[in-house]
Parts: structure tokens; C-alpha cells; sequence
């Protein structure tokens, strides 16, 4: 049987200021199986996006490893990962089929086959028409969906996602990530995202790990064995989510002095 995709084996990170360290993580460990669907949740400051920095080889851990398919992460490979952030960060002077393509430029492939790429993947996200535009020229929503079909575009097998939708309003927040999972559910990559909401990771994941307040640990992990697609009025998913809101709710008041 195959191992996990991701291991984070006792990984801590410390951040230094002019002032003293301020320690982010404490000996978190985890592991993310191929094509899982896993999310990361807890208090503002514990660490969340410092987590997915070491998965992406962005930021290395003080003690502990990252170790993916076995091997340990010493810097980026977008061979084996993507990442998509909350900002866009779209080329503003290129259109979004050649933002979405941007990656495949920088592997050297040839402009007529990486515009091919880009615009195949541009249909199923709802934006063949727009293959031309500018960032100014689209919406949040449509600007994060051309950074996460960059994220595609170079077709490695991990995704790390930080708080992609954190900025968008709640009703585009919730189609965004309905339109996420029907591509996660037809590509299959494994999935491993951040998030405030607890109702996006719910509804999203087959799995939600939840740090401690700083510096972060893994508090608990829970299990989502509900069938795609869910409904966020069904009794098992309120139970879930009061289970997890007790977790969150306990670290979030430590850092309210609470």
C-alpha cells in the first residue's frame, strides 16, 4: 500500500524580529494522503500559512521535515507543487490566457502549445470568453480562478491553497468554492488549503486539521465522511461544524487574553 503523499514529521519554525523570536510552530506533525482534500483551520497567528510555506519548500522548518512521496522538501519544485494565494497576483500587462499560461513559458514550452493549455482550461472554468482580458477587466472571482488555473496549468499533483477565496464576498465565496470542488473532483490532486470559515472547510474537505493558538499544533483532526455535494443544513454537518467551533472557539479566546 502506498504511503502518504505529505508527511510533516515534528516540524517547529521560529520567526525572529527586532524585538525577540516569535515562535510560529511547535512540533506539528501530519500526514496528507494522495488526492485528499485536507484543510487547515485555527486561530489568526498560529501558524497556518507558515505550514504551507514548508510544504512549498517557501519557508524551511527550524527542527522536524517535510517530506513529499518520501522525499524531503529543501526549496520550491513546481514540478510537484502549486501554490495559489489569497492575492491573485496576476500579471496586470498580460491577458488571462497568458497569465494562466505563464508557468508553461517559464518550462520553455512553445507559445502555441502553452496558449493550447491555457485555453483548454479556461473553458470548463467559465472563462473562454474572457481569454483575452485584461486582470482589470475581470471580477475577484474570475481573477482568482485565472490563479488557480496557473495553479493547474503545470499540472503538478499538489495544490496548496492559503485563504484563496478570504477576500471575496460570501455569496461569491460560496460559488467559488462549489466550482473548486467539481474541479478537484474531476482532476484529483491533493488538495491542502487554509481557511477562517469553518463552513468552507466542511463543505470542502475530507479532512480538517485544527492548530492551537501560537505557537501552533495540531489540536485535533476530523474526519468528513459526508457525500459531495453537501447541504450546510444537514444535521450531520451542524454536528460537525459545533465539534470543530469548539475546538477553534477554545484556542481563538487564548488569543483574546480570554
Amino acid at each position: 500500500m502506498a504511503g502518504p503523499h505529505i508527511v510533516v514529521d515534528g516540524v517547529s519554525k521560529r520567526f525572529e524580529t527586532s524585538a525577540d523570536a516569535v515562535p510560529a510552530l511547535s512540533e506539528v506533525s501530519l500526514a496528507v494522503g494522495r488526492r485528499e482534500f485536507c484543510t487547515v483551520i485555527g486561530p489568526s497567528g498560529c501558524g497556518k500559512s507558515t505550514l504551507l510555506a514548508m510544504i512549498g519548500g517557501l519557508v524551511l522548518p527550524d527542527a522536524g521535515q517535510v517530506r513529499i512521496d518520501g522525499q524531503p522538501v529543501e526549496g520550491p519544485d513546481p514540478r510537484r507543487v502549486a501554490m495559489v494565494f489569497q492575492d491573485p497576483a496576476l500579471l496586470p500587462w498580460r491577458t488571462a490566457l497568458d497569465n494562466v499560461a505563464f508557468g508553461l513559458e517559464l518550462r520553455g514550452m512553445s507559445r502555441p502549445e502553452r496558449r493550447r493549455i491555457a485555453g483548454d482550461l479556461l473553458g470548463p472554468l467559465g472563462l473562454r470568453e474572457f481569454a483575452e482580458r485584461y486582470p482589470r477587466e475581470l471580477s475577484g472571482g474570475m481573477r482568482q480562478r485565472v490563479a488557480i488555473a496557473r495553479a493547474l496549468a503545470i499540472d503538478s499533483e499538489i495544490v496548496l491553497m492559503d485563504e484563496p477565496f478570504g477576500a471575496l464576498d460570501e455569496q461569491t465565496r460560496l460559488l467559488m468554492g462549489e466550482w473548486l470542488l467539481s474541479i478537484w473532483t474531476r482532476a484529483r490532486k491533493t488538495v491542502v488549503f487554509v481557511t477562517h470559515s469553518l463552513q468552507e472547510a466542511l463543505l470542502l474537505s475530507t479532512r480538517v486539521v485544527a492548530l492551537t493558538a501560537r505557537p501552533g499544533r495540531v489540536k485535533s483532526v476530523l474526519e468528513v465522511p459526508l457525500p459531495y455535494p453537501r447541504d450546510l443544513e444537514s444535521p450531520g454537518l451542524a454536528s460537525l461544524r459545533a465539534t470543530l467551533w469548539g475546538e477553534i472557539r477554545e484556542e481563538s479566546l487564548k488569543t483574546m487574553g480570554r
